[in-house]
């Protein structure tokens, strides 16, 4: 029987030594994702902060009317949403009226019936306005969003 408790005696041992091991190397690379986890982190935060905050929001006085294909039109109105950086005086609108006339004349009344066919026309726009937005000596547009107040089709 000497023998059987001396190997029952050594499989405990063993087993001990490789728990510890796999016990170490979990606390290794738990902390070393955990540190990779923080370090992502700091990053995205300072990423946040770079983003524009919100400013005023300058409105339309009234809707315009913009002549589509094929004898229909587009009722439309909207705000800019203005960055905080652009100061609490509004900005003379009507060269966005402008940009928004050029933009969706003549186009077809099915490409804007779908949500991706707005959505573009509307990114494009809004990438028009911001172009035409920048202050004097800025390299940041004024302008950080549109968006629509009215829009009908007929």
């Amino acid at each position: 029987m000497s023998k059987d408790e001396d190997a029952s005696a050594e499989k405990p041992k063993k087993s001990k030594k490789m728990l510890m091991i796999i016990v170490i190397a979990l606390v290794v690379l738990g902390g070393g994702g955990a540190g990779a986890f923080f370090m992502l982190k700091g990053d995205s935060a300072e990423a946040k902060e770079a983003e524009p905050v919100k400013g005023a929001v300058v409105a339309m006085d009234n809707a315009i009317t913009i002549n589509l294909a094929d004898a229909h039109y587009l009722k439309l109105g909207f705000t800019l949403q203005l960055t905080e950086a652009a100061g609490e005086e509004a900005p003379d609108i009507a060269e966005a009226i402008d940009l928004a006339i050029d933009q969706y004349t003549g186009m077809e009344v099915a490409e804007l019936e779908t949500e991706k066919g707005r959505e573009s026309a509307k990114k494009e726009l809004l990438e028009k306005i911001e172009k035409a937005y920048v202050p004097d000596g800025e390299k940041e547009p004024a302008v950080m969003d549109i968006y629509f107040t009215q829009f009908v089709t007929q």
